[in-house]
Formats: structure tokens, sequence, C-alpha cells
């Protein structure tokens, strides 16, 4: 029989944990709990969850924190829950790697759905990764979509998943202008289409790692008030 996967929920208010605990067992998910960062440590260390719901306001060790020293390990999905809703604090949790961030009062059907698409994004790029595909060559960049590895003038570049996602999304569109609404549903999933915040951050994160002068990309280029493509720069 097929074990169900695990979901680590993170929160200091056993209400929500509680809430949440219901919600996800229902969608055929084991589910581990924690109050505290430091709490989250060592079940994500001790039971590799595929997926992390973490709060940000803690007492003992909060979620920026917990979310740091996850993400020199942890690669699964991280999706914060936070009540601070303002644009800069997103900005800033996706900076640190979170792949997703709802805000309190959340719903929880919303926030179920949300932990599927992650999953099911992640077990796509698995599935890709096994199947022969090009390597997409764009001026000194490459991306091996068999390999899921990616280089800059032959040296290897680490990118997080997130990144790494849409960049093969770009990749596969070569000199395509793919729309907001576009990369964010095949990167984030259906659900999404409005969190043009998330591109922002992530596609600085790319210029940064792969581009020769970020603030001028010659590659990974910004349509106004469309959306990304990626070009040769030939």
């Amino acid at each position: 029989m097929t074990s169900r996967p695990s979901i680590l929920i993170v929160d200091d208010d056993p209400k929500i944990r509680r809430l949440l605990a219901r919600h996800m067992a229902l969608s055929n998910f084991e589910v581990l709990l924690a109050s505290h960062g430091a709490e989250a440590l060592y079940q994500a260390s001790l039971h590799q969850p595929k997926l992390i719901i973490l709060d940000l306001a803690m007492p003992v060790m909060g979620g920026i924190e917990a979310l740091e020293r996850l993400r020199e390990w942890y690669t699964d999905p991280i999706i914060i829950l936070s009540a601070t809703d303002q644009e800069r604090e997103k900005v800033r949790a996706l900076d640190l790697g979170a792949d997703d961030y709802v805000t309190k009062p959340f719903s929880p059907t919303e926030l179920s759905a949300r932990v599927r698409s992650s999953i099911r994004r992640v077990e796509r790029l698995a599935m890709s990764e096994r199947v022969d595909s090009p390597v997409v060559a764009v001026g000194d960049i490459e991306v091996d979509l068999a390999a899921h590895i990616v280089r800059k003038a032959g040296e290897e570049v680490h990118l997080t998943r997130t990144e790494y996602d849409l960049l093969q999304a770009l990749s596969i569109n070569v000199e395509k202008v793919l729309t907001h609404r576009q990369l964010l549903q095949t990167v984030w999933g259906p659900e999404y289409g409005q969190e043009t915040e998330y591109l922002r951050t992530f596609i600085k994160q790319l210029r940064r790692k792969l581009e020769s002068d970020p603030s001028r990309p010659n590659h990974i280029l910004t349509e106004p008030g469309v959306g990304y493509r990626l070009v040769t720069g030939e």
C-alpha cells in the first residue's frame, strides 16, 4: 500500500494547527505538527516531509529564521502562513526561499489546493527529469532540462526549485512572451494568476544568478505590463 505524503504544519496557535491537521488529513496527507521554528527544524530533519506550512510570528524561533535554516538543506516546497499582508514581507519570504505565501485569515480549502498544487509541481518536475530533453542554450547560459542542471559559462549555477521551474518554463518557450498569468499557472498552479510580486522576486533572483549585468539583462527580459521572455541576445 502506498504511504501517504507527509506535511509539516508549524504554528504556535493550537487552534490553527488542529484546523489544518483536520483538513490535510481529509486530503489524505500524513500530518506532522510543530509549535515553533526550532521544533520545525527537528521534525523536518527527522521525517523529511513533502511540504512545510510555516507561520512567521512564533516564539523560541520565528518563521524567518526557521526558513533560512531550512533552506540550507531542505529543497521541497515551503508555504508561508502569516497575518502580515505587506508586499515587502512577502517579497522577503520569497527571497529567502519560500514557494508561496498565504495571509491570515485564510480559507483552509484554498490552502489545501495550494498544497496539492505545490506537490504536483514537484512530482511533474521529477517526472520530467526522467525524460530525455534537449539542452536549451541562451548565450552562455545552458539549461539541461533532462538533468535539471543550469550552467553559466560552463559553470553549474545553483537554483532553488522554484527558480528552476520558472527558468524551465521560459526555456521551453524561448523567444516567446509568456504572460504573468501563464507563468504563474505553469510554475505555481492553476489556482494562481494575480501574484505578480512572486514573478518580480524570482525573475530578479534569476537575473542576479545568470545575467552578466542584472540591472541591464540581455536574456531574461520584461515585457512591461504583459510578462517575461527568454531571448538569445544574439
